[in-house]
């Protein structure tokens, strides 16, 4: 392999983004309904791979931009999104989870071509890591679908400094993510794009108690009426449009909420 290969290659892993979100993956309880609900809402194509019957793989101009599993009946897995962060070393990355009050939940795990964990941070809120060979190339998965993803929690000072040591974020290691504070909310830049958020409200407000934290996954769509009309008719719900007709949260036929936007 010469250095050229070498490059391409290592462009397509884990380490060459490591602290940004990679991939994003939803469990469900009936995989037909739901690859045919976001085949209406979103244009998903859908195909299976290495990983199974059980696990399908969406796709938008023949870019990979998403996972969906089929969780068994007795699980009791929450039918939820994920996102999931690269990392450099998923055993690493649960040990650093753990130190710094979250849980690990499933893995480390070997899902060729890499490795997986599913954490909760200090709140309980849940994402993944995931270490290895990318699903999709990179900028071709941004620039595919998902626009960012979003963490609402209580503190969002706090929940930066969790996934700061746990994921690198703001290390002068070359290639982490970057972080700042805009617009009330934490932003996480990774080559220069805005690709994750953490709210939790305006700066006097206190902590809302009631707040369940989770991740939420945002896709960038070019007609957001079209989806809102879309998720209705195939089995979703609508749940918040507020006062900006370009954003609207929606939810699956199994309940899962996602948020599109132009």
């Amino acid at each position: 392999m010469n250095g050229r290969q070498t490059a391409a290659h290592a462009d397509l892993t884990s380490s060459s983004v490591f602290g940004a979100p990679c991939w994003v993956s939803l469990t469900t309880r009936d995989l037909e309904a739901t690859e045919a609900f976001y085949r209406a809402v979103l244009g998903w194509e859908w195909r299976t791979g290495k990983l199974g019957e059980r696990y399908s793989f969406a796709s938008v101009g023949g870019v990979p931009v998403a996972g969906v599993s089929a969780a068994r009946a007795v699980a009791h897995a929450p039918v939820a999104w994920t996102p999931f962060f690269a990392a450099d070393s998923a055993d690493e990355t649960v040990s650093l989870c753990r130190e710094r009050g979250g849980t690990a939940a499933v893995g480390p795990l070997s899902f060729p071509p890499g490795r997986a964990a599913l954490l909760a941070d200090r709140d309980g809120a849940v994402f993944g890591v995931w270490e290895g060979e990318l699903i999709s190339d990179w900028e071709r998965w941004r620039r595919a679908a998902p626009a960012f993803v979003e963490l609402h929690t209580r503190d969002a000072f706090d929940a930066a400094i969790f996934y700061a040591e746990v994921l690198g974020w703001g290390s002068e290691v070359p290639g982490s993510s970057e972080v700042a504070y805009e617009d009330e909310r934490v932003v996480l830049r990774s080559q220069g794009d805005v690709v994750a958020r953490i709210h939790s409200g305006a700066v006097e407000s206190a902590p809302d108690p009631a707040l369940r934290p989770h991740w939420q996954i945002h896709f960038s769509v070019t007609d957001v009426e079209a989806c809102v009309s879309a998720a209705l008719a195939h089995g979703g719900d609508v749940h918040q449009r507020g006062q900006n007709p370009e954003q609207a949260v929606l939810s699956d036929p199994g309940g899962a909420r996602f948020s599109v936007g132009t």
